[in-house]
């Protein structure tokens, strides 16, 4: 009996040191060998039969092997047990009154409490039981209920020890009713470990590779901390930030896609720098302190002559002038208005050999001083002409009074004396054949020119 005590002194020093590890789905089958411990009812009041059995004055033990075990873990806490025991009973109905062959084989169902309390199985798997017996006592049988309680303690994955008491109660009074306790090892076995890295193939999200625990059994092969499913780099130590790949700049960009991997950049432009913000990336750049379109290459265009529109742009790139006119001077006149005056000074016509107008020339020349108003800033040229026939110095005269002519009826009109010039040129510049009326009449002409 002092021995037994010292087994269950053990046991429980065993419960709060050892580690734990229940028997469940990933090692579902169990064998367990050890003692038991038979003790029969002392009287009918079950505070005395508590006392009793404290007190383990008429404890029957067999001091060697006396129970085995087997059992079958089913699910969600659920498992099956049989096991069968023998004994040798002295104390039956007192002290030292018999000397009986005790055996029995068991059939119950275990239900672990960690489904109910919460997941202790790091340091204790208590459980319950029920189930049947059948019991024989010196040659004497009967089928009887069992009911009790016990916990597991492993020492390993697969080693551990086993304690569980319970009660025994029969159907009929061939047997008295009696308690029985055990204490044994228990040995668990029967998990899948496919790739054997300690984690059970139910569990293994990786179960042909060996892994880690921590990732479920999957690997992490570049010992980053992120598991080679979810590791873009799986061969290269990197961030789990970055899904497992290196950043060697900082800047935020894996350098798996980072076309500047040395040198710190933004996600805008994969990973390369731009200095001066005009987006061209400053490998490319070839001013990359100066602001610049990517067009020319990261450098801002020239404007050479200052005036606001740039040379690309600039139709008179070395003379400044203004955005409305593609950087040439600003037009002091348009160029229907040019066309206007040039059109409407074919229709002055002179009186033969004469600088006076014909009737109805007036009319047109009318038309040109409002044009002409209309363009205070440009300045015109009217330049007489003659046919070839006369003389010369007279042809030259006449053109030259026709000229002015026009000026002076211009000035009159309100055309400022200084926008005008007027000079004859006579027969020198003709625009069609003297030998011919026509030519002739054509040659007869006044042209008005804008001069700025």
């Amino acid at each position: 009996m002092k021995r037994l005590k010292l087994a269950v002194i053990a046991l429980f020093t065993l419960v709060t040191i050892g580690n734990v590890n229940a028997q469940d789905e990933n090692n579902p089958w169990a064998v367990g060998f050890g003692v038991n411990v038979v003790d029969f009812y002392g009287g009918n009041d079950f505070v005395d039969q508590l006392k009793d059995l404290i007190g383990n004055k008429d404890w029957n033990i067999l001091p060697s092997i006396s129970r085995i075990s087997a059992e079958k873990y089913i699910d969600k806490g659920i498992s099956v047990q049989l096991a069968g025991s023998i004994n040798k009973i002295e104390n039956y109905a007192a002290l030292d009154d018999s000397d009986f062959l005790y055996w029995s084989l068991d059939a119950i169902a275990k239900y672990d409490l960690n489904n109910l309390i919460g997941d202790t199985s790091q340091w204790f798997d208590p459980f319950v039981y029920l189930g049947g017996s059948y019991v024989s006592v010196d040659s004497r049988g009967e089928g009887m209920a069992h009911v009790g309680a016990g916990f597991n303690t492993w020492f390993n994955e697969n080693l551990g020890l086993n304690f569980q008491t319970g009660t025994k109660v029969g159907f009929s009074d061939n047997i008295k009713s009696h308690y029985q306790t055990s204490l044994g090892l228990v040995i668990k076995f029967g998990g899948k470990d496919t790739d054997g890295d300690g984690v059970y193939d139910k569990d293994d999200a990786c179960p042909e590779v060996a892994g880690l625990k921590e990732f479920n059994g999957c690997p992490d092969a570049d010992g980053d901390g992120v598991k080679d499913s979810d590791d873009a780099c799986p061969n290269v130590a990197g961030l789990a930030a970055m899904n497992g790949c290196p950043d060697s700049d900082g800047d935020g960009v894996a350098d798996k896609d980072d076309m500047c991997p040395n040198s710190k950049g933004t996600k805008a432009n994969k990973g390369c720098p731009d200095s001066d913000g005009d987006g061209v990336v400053d490998k490319h750049d070839k001013c990359a302190t100066v602001a610049g379109p990517a067009a020319n290459a990261g450098c801002p265009w020239p404007d050479t002559d200052g005036d606001g529109v740039l040379d690309k742009d600039d139709k008179c790139p070395t003379v400044a002038g203004v955005a409305s006119e593609g950087g040439c001077p600003e037009k002091v006149i348009s160029e229907e208005a040019v066309e206007a005056i040039a059109f409407t000074a074919k229709s002055i016509l002179f009186n033969t050999g004469r600088s006076s107008f014909k009737p109805g020339v007036t009319k047109q020349l009318n038309a040109i001083v409002e044009v002409m108003n209309k363009f205070p800033k440009a300045t015109f040229a009217i330049g007489g002409h003659t046919d070839s026939v006369g003389g010369t110095a007279t042809n030259q005269s006449i053109s030259e009074k026709r000229a002015n002519a026009v000026k002076k009826y211009l000035v009159k009109k309100g055309v400022d004396a200084s926008r005008l010039e007027a000079k004859g040129f006579g027969e020198s510049t003709p625009v069609d054949s003297n030998k011919t009326r026509a030519g002739r009449a054509n040659n007869r002409r006044v042209e008005i020119k804008v001069t700025n």
